[in-house]
């Protein structure tokens, strides 16, 4: 019949197919940050997230940036409000787009500017519906502002008459 050796080697192999099941497999597609100008200290990384089982981005982090916070931009009685979210849920197999005037990384207290033509490194925090959280890094390349996108807000803070 089968060793005993060969059927404890089977066993380990079931459970780590199993616990890797179990992890947020999230596919991360068209990802982008929105250039800076001179002075500017905040800016917004936009992609597609699609996962695989429910799953939730629960933060985000980039050595470019102090703080970097997942965000909700959405109107509220005629006025434009932002705010950090503490997870954003990614149902299975459906593709949850992080764009301008919606959801959105937020990298504050920005280090240095961000140059359209670099990339910026993101690391992503998924958590799986048993709780068990995964990373997964990315190179984010940097895209001009454009006459579509939305805005870059100034999270509360005065903007000097308006």
């Amino acid at each position: 019949m089968f060793s005993q050796s060969f059927v404890s080697r089977i066993a380990v192999a079931a459970t780590l197919l199993v616990a890797g099941a179990a992890h947020a497999q999230v596919t991360v597609q068209d990802a982008w940050v929105r250039a800076t100008v001179p002075q500017q200290k905040a800016t917004g990384a936009f992609m597609r997230l699609t996962a695989a089982q429910d799953a939730r981005l629960v933060g985000a982090s980039s050595p470019v940036a102090g703080v970097t916070e997942v965000h909700e931009m959405k109107l509220v009685d005629n006025v434009m409000k932002m705010r950090p979210l503490p997870a954003l849920d990614l149902p299975a197999g459906q593709a949850v787009e992080l764009k301008p005037g919606g959801y959105h990384i937020m990298l504050l207290d920005l280090k240095q500017p961000v140059a359209q033509g670099s990339t910026v490194p993101l690391t992503l925090v998924f958590e799986a519906k048993d709780g068990q959280r995964t990373t997964q890094e990315l190179q984010a390349p940097v895209r001009a502002v454009s006459a579509t996108a939305a805005p870059a807000m100034g999270h509360g803070k005065p903007h000097g008459g308006h």
